[in-house]
């Protein structure tokens, strides 16, 4: 019942820059950015594809989506340049809340005392907000010194498939085609009170300390919570009816008797049943505790709700409808959505695929929910692989599905976002 980032992998080659100014503002200083690559750049520096990972992603590609990249696979290593960089604000080797605040300080955060044994105080809280654009923004600085000159695409989904979006608008000269699943071309009132109630859940905690704990004891409770609820969000009914069913546990250890009054009878919490999924949701929390940071997880999750292709994009910095933007892109675009997605439905993906000028709508039929773009790889890789080998046509929109629906079956849960 492990997800499919169960190491915290932070291991990588490293870009760094003395400063990076945020979409906001706030400059930042000592950036870094933790990459992984895989293939030969070309000598003209043009045979590039850029992955880009979800929420508690990480740049080791291989580790989530390794079906889907390597030589001969649908991102062919024997013929594309791979780049794959950790997002900024995780907690994954890229600059985020867990590095501490560079020497001079910060202009933006009040000086704080140094914990016993602390060489120098983390950002924690005091980490700025970052956007979208702004992790895009340094990605792009960190392959440019590479030598790439041209992307031949950019493939991702959920948040990744928001990067993607972002990498066609803000670098249209840059970037050739994009592969974008399951997302829309903005994050909608109700994603961002999913997201809320996640990081509600960590600021209840006790340990949060208004996000200044110390790292040996963080808000663990709040965390399992938030991720807890993720999970619920990233599969379907359909998936947790046939996983679990309403399969029951056994009861807790020294629950099944009172023996205070010389009779043996249940005492009152033996008599509350406890059922399968809860135990899978316990489970999938404490794995969470093991490889993420709470700070980073209030920080991804903001620059999750910071999507929108139309916020302050109008000539004044103003926001302008999200179509609008999306009728500017004219590299050819796929977008997959997967038919079970309760989180991102596949009505944001049809409405996405309709307002670009270039698109083609991929339809995978599948159980998992939202988790079907890192499950279903059967489906995907083979839509991966022709948007790769080919352009599409101008206002095709049409709509492709690599097989038909599967009857509902048994699911498997390695995965999540």
């Amino acid at each position: 019942m492990a997800d499919e980032y169960s190491e915290m992998c932070s291991d990588g080659l490293v870009f760094h820059t003395e400063g990076f100014v945020l979409e906001s503002g706030v400059e930042m200083r000592d950036v870094r950015v933790v990459y992984k690559t895989w293939g030969t750049l070309s000598p003209e520096g043009d045979n590039v594809i850029v992955i880009t990972h979800a929420l508690t992603g990480n740049a080791d590609v291989e580790s989530w989506w390794g079906g889907l990249v390597g030589p001969g696979k649908p991102v062919d290593t024997d013929r594309f340049f791979v780049f794959c960089a950790n997002m900024l604000g995780s907690c994954y080797g890229t600059t985020g809340p867990l590095d501490p605040i560079p020497a001079q300080g910060v202009a933006w955060a009040p000086p704080r005392a140094r914990a016993a044994g602390v060489v120098a105080p983390r950002y924690a809280a005091d980490f700025p907000y970052v956007t979208v654009r702004d992790t895009v923004a340094l990605h792009r600085l960190a392959l440019e010194q590479l030598g790439a000159t041209a992307v031949h695409a950019v493939v991702g989904g959920s948040l990744g498939g928001m990067q993607a979006l972002e990498w066609t608008i803000m670098y249209p000269q840059l970037v050739r085609r994009a592969v974008v699943m399951s997302c829309g071309m903005s994050q909608t009132a109700w994603q961002i009170g999913v997201s809320e109630s996640q990081r509600q859940a960590i600021y209840r905690d006790p340990a949060w300390q208004n996000g200044h704990y110390p790292l040996g004891a963080p808000p663990r409770d709040g965390l399992s919570v938030a991720r807890q609820v993720a999970m619920v969000w990233y599969r379907s009914q359909v998936a947790y009816v046939s996983k679990f069913g309403r399969e029951q546990q056994p009861a807790f250890a020294g629950d099944a008797a009172d023996t205070r009054s010389g009779t043996q009878h249940l005492s009152p919490k033996a008599t509350c049943p406890t059922y399968a999924v809860e135990a899978y949701l316990e489970h999938q929390g404490r794995k969470f505790n093991e490889r993420f940071d709470a700070n980073s997880y209030v920080s991804l999750t903001r620059t999750l709700d910071s999507h929108s292709l139309g916020r302050r994009r109008g000539e004044d910095g103003s926001d302008v409808p999200d179509e609008e933007i999306a009728g500017r892109v004219q590299q050819p675009v796929t977008v997959i959505g997967i038919d079970s997605d309760v989180l991102y439905p596949l009505d944001e993906q049809r409405l996405l695929a309709a307002a670009l000028p270039r698109s083609k709508l991929g339809v995978v039929h599948s159980a998992h929910g939202h988790d079907g773009f890192l499950l279903e790889l059967a489906q995907v890789g083979p839509l991966v692989r022709e948007a790769l080998e080919s352009d599409v046509a101008p206002n095709a929109n049409e709509e492709a599905s690599p097989r038909a629906a599967p009857a509902p079956r048994r699911v498997g849960w390695a995965f999540a976002i």
